[in-house]
């Protein structure tokens, strides 16, 4: 979309230069650089080379973790297996969009060494504004494909991913699992629901967030004007575990669960 702005730019200018000389029309051309450099200059507003960059670093290597990604997933594994030795209630990991499909990375490995106890503490999964997708429709990505089958079928954990067709820099209410053509037989997670922001937001404040995008993608860990039975205050500081919140909660109606990659492997 900026290409073509600055490309619109150019072509403007180019008509008032061939006013002087048909040939100086291709002076206008010289706007498109510098349009694009304004941009770039600006991506704190706009964010489109922030989100780019995110997703050619997964792209580079077609979906597979390269050896300082593992290690990072080790930490993780081992910190939560360290929090899980603890007198706590529940253990409760939060991944927010790029760091919903780590965090289904870190909880296979988990569950795969035994190192997640099947009574106390209740060890949980909230997945938020996730874009599982992006990465587990990559070819190579054999490994989170593999985590996503492995973890949707365990009963050592409770998974909630929460979305809302609000957020457009998130997959909205698309089954991780489901689209990326992993799903086993005995598939119990993720409980997908909803953020539903014109319904938890007033309609001013809806108003004044509609269109700033990259804002809405935090909105799951801000507060609501109107919270439903989605609200992270009251997951994360409340007096019930995520299992009991949501315990008997049904998934949300207009959730996608069409498998929709064309790379479904799970091993090299």
């Amino acid at each position: 979309m900026q290409l073509v702005l600055a490309l619109l730019l150019a072509r403007g200018l180019g008509r008032l230069l061939a006013l002087a000389h048909p040939w100086a029309a291709w002076g206008g051309l010289i706007v498109v650089p510098v349009a694009l450099e304004w941009f770039r200059r600006r991506d704190n507003r706009f964010f489109a080379y922030y989100l780019m960059h995110d997703y050619a670093w997964s792209a580079r290597h077609r979906g597979a973790n390269p050896p300082e990604l593992e290690a990072r997933i080790a930490d993780f594994t081992a910190e939560i297996a360290d929090a899980l030795q603890g007198d706590a209630d529940e253990v409760l990991v939060v991944g927010h969009s790029s760091g919903a499909h780590l965090a289904v990375s870190v909880l296979a490995d988990l569950i795969r060494q035994g190192r997640a106890p099947r009574d106390r503490p209740a060890l949980a999964l909230l997945t938020l504004g996730q874009v599982v997708p992006m990465v587990s429709f990559l070819p190579d990505a054999h490994r989170l494909r593999a985590d996503l089958r492995y973890l949707s079928a365990r009963d050592e954990l409770t998974w909630i991913d929460v979305t809302a067709p609000g957020d457009g820099c998130a997959f909205a209410l698309c089954d991780p699992v489901a689209v990326s053509g992993v799903a086993p037989e005995d598939k119990r997670w993720p409980l997908v629901v909803s953020a539903a922001f014109t319904q938890t937001l007033s309609p001013a404040r809806w108003r004044a967030l509609r269109w700033r995008f990259f804002r809405l993608h935090f909105q799951y860990m801000c507060a609501f004007d109107r919270p439903g039975d989605y609200d992270y205050f009251r997951i994360t500081a409340g007096p019930l575990t995520l299992a009991e919140r949501y315990a008997g909660r049904p998934a949300s109606p207009s959730r996608i669960e069409r498998p929709a990659s064309k790379f479904t492997g799970t091993a090299p």
